[in-house]
C-alpha cells in the first residue's frame, strides 16, 4: 500500500476553503465584514507569496470559533458546505482520488487549514485520514489557540513524520499533490511529487526539478 497525500485548497478544491469560510462569515453578518475582509485578503496575499506568519493568521482565523456554541458552528458549517464548498468540488479531483483508491493506496489529506473547516470536506471526499491544523478545545468550546504544530510549510513535514511513526506507514513510492510553493518541503520528501495547477513559484520549481505538472480544473 502506497501513501497518496493531497493538499486540499486549490488542489483538490477549486478555491481556498479557509478564505471561503471567512467570506461566508462576512456574508452572514457574523463578523464585521469590512474589517474582516480586509484582514482576510491581507493574510491570503501573504499565503500566496509564501510569507504568511501562520500564528498571526491563526489568531485571526480561529477567533470567530470562540464566539459561538458548538451546535451553532455545526449548523453554520453545514450551510457553508452547501453554498461555498460544493461549487468548489472538482470532478477531476474525485477521479484522481478514485484512481488511487483503486490502486489500493492510502489516501491522506494534509492541509494548513484548521480541522473545523476541513474535517467535513475531507469526509465528503472520502479520504482515509486527514492531517490539519488543530484548533484547541476546552470542554467542547474553541479557545482560539492552536493545539500542537500548525500543519503549514515545514510543519506539514513534522506532522507527517509524527503520523508515520504512529501509523507505521512509510513514504516508499509515496505521492504528494499540491498547488503551492508553501508545500515545497513536503514535495521534496516524497517519491512522486506532483504540482497541481501550481502557483508561479511552484511551477518554476517543478520545471527545474522535472516534477509532473497537472491540472484538475
Amino acid at each position: 500500500m502506497s501513501l497518496a497525500i493531497f493538499d486540499l485548497d486549490n488542489t483538490l478544491l477549486n478555491g481556498d476553503s479557509d478564505y471561503a469560510w471567512g467570506e461566508f462569515l462576512c456574508d452572514k453578518g457574523i463578523v464585521d465584514a469590512e474589517h474582516y475582509r480586509q484582514a482576510n485578503d491581507y493574510f491570503y496575499q501573504q499565503y500566496k507569496a509564501g510569507t504568511l506568519d501562520i500564528f498571526e493568521f491563526l489568531e485571526f482565523a480561529l477567533k470567530p470559533l470562540t464566539e459561538h456554541e458548538p451546535q451553532t458552528l455545526k449548523q453554520l458549517h453545514q450551510e457553508f458546505m452547501q453554498t461555498a464548498v460544493a461549487p468548489m468540488m472538482l470532478d477531476k479531483a474525485i477521479t484522481l482520488l478514485q484512481k488511487h483508491r483503486k490502486q489500493g493506496d492510502f489516501l491522506l489529506i494534509i492541509t494548513a487549514t484548521n480541522r473545523f473547516v476541513t474535517g467535513p470536506i475531507a469526509a465528503a471526499l472520502g479520504v482515509d485520514d486527514t492531517l490539519a491544523t488543530e484548533p484547541e478545545q476546552v470542554e467542547g468550546r474553541y479557545t482560539g489557540k492552536v493545539a500542537g504544530i500548525p500543519c503549514f510549510q515545514s510543519g506539514k513535514v513534522e506532522r507527517l513524520q509524527e503520523w508515520l511513526k504512529q501509523t507505521g506507514h512509510t513514504l516508499d513510492n509515496s505521492y504528494f499533490y499540491s498547488d503551492s510553493i508553501n508545500d515545497k518541503p513536503l514535495l521534496e520528501l516524497v517519491t512522486n511529487p506532483v504540482a497541481v495547477d501550481p502557483d508561479e513559484r511552484l511551477e518554476q520549481a517543478a520545471k527545474e526539478r522535472g516534477w509532473p505538472i497537472i491540472s484538475l480544473r
